[in-house]
């Protein structure tokens, strides 16, 4: 795991399993070798592109708060649930860390270093290439799942378990930005 995605992901460390969390590490290094965004783009630009460019939520305090939120429901499912109601945690983290894995390969900065669409996000959406990142890095189908589901596209599937945790965790960190009332 490099140095610049530990940085990123400190969060990495909450997954148990060595293997899935080098893996969870690695499909991020290579987002980021294919991105022409660097760790720093990630730490300014919005999360974002469909609340307009007053948004000031980082795209990493966005990815963060989710994994953050996803996690603690899960403990809680856990606690209050126990064997009735399954969470997989390392999948979970995985897949909430791995959720927007794809704006890296969506997004791009224009000439005047604001977050705009990229020609090759306007055909693919980041669920698809979190996807298909992750499976060339050998993530099982468990975790590829959340990414595939975690947005609007998810809508048309049965979700997991952990695909709901984490698609709710996005959407709540999300739709308040998009339809708030300003008071």
């Amino acid at each position: 795991m490099t140095e610049q995605v530990q940085k990123l992901w400190p969060e990495l460390e909450w997954i148990n399993d060595l293997s899935l969390r080098e893996k969870t590490a690695r499909v991020w290094e290579q987002a980021l070798k294919r991105s022409v965004l660097d760790a720093l783009d990630l730490e300014n630009m919005p999360f974002t592109l469909l609340c307009g460019p007053d948004l000031k939520v980082s795209f990493m305090a966005h990815k963060r708060c989710v994994v953050h939120i996803a996690r603690s429901c899960g403990e809680k499912i856990i606690s209050f649930f126990g064997d009735n109601l399954h969470v997989n945690m390392d999948v979970l983290i995985s897949g909430a860390i791995l959720a927007d894995v794809g704006k890296l390969l969506e997004y791009e900065l224009d000439k005047n270093g604001l977050t705009v669409q990229s020609n090759y996000g306007q055909y693919i959406r980041h669920p698809f290439s979190g996807v298909s990142l992750a499976e060339e890095c050998g993530l099982p189908p468990e975790v590829c799942h959340i990414i595939a589901s975690h947005a609007q596209e998810g809508d048309l599937v049965k979700r997991t378990t952990e695909a709901y945790i984490v698609h709710h965790a996005d959407f709540m960190t999300y739709l308040p930005f998009k339809s708030r009332l300003i008071i």
